[in-house]
C-alpha cells in the first residue's frame, strides 16, 4: 500500500531536516518509491535588504510502500 510523508523545515535547517528524514527511513522501514522537494522564498510585506536573509520554507514529500494490514 502507497503512503505519503511531509517533511516541512526553512532552508537554513536542511541538515537537521536531512536527518529527521534519513532517521525516519531507518527507523520506519518503509520501502521509500520517490522523494520531492520544494524550496520556496521568504514571502513578506517588505523588500528591505533584511528579508533577502530570511529563510525560506522547504517541503518534502516522501511518497513509500508498506504492506497491507492483515484484515
Amino acid at each position: 500500500m502507497q503512503q505519503v510523508k511531509l517533511f516541512k523545515s526553512v532552508d537554513n535547517e536542511l541538515p537537521q531536516m536531512e536527518n529527521q528524514i534519513n532517521r525516519w527511513m531507518r527507523k520506519s522501514g518503509a520501502r521509500v518509491l520517490s522523494i520531492n522537494g520544494n524550496l520556496t522564498s521568504q514571502s513578506g510585506s517588505g523588500d528591505g535588504p533584511l528579508n533577502s536573509f530570511a529563510a525560506g520554507d522547504v517541503l518534502v514529500i516522501v511518497l513509500y510502500e508498506i504492506d497491507k494490514p492483515a484484515g
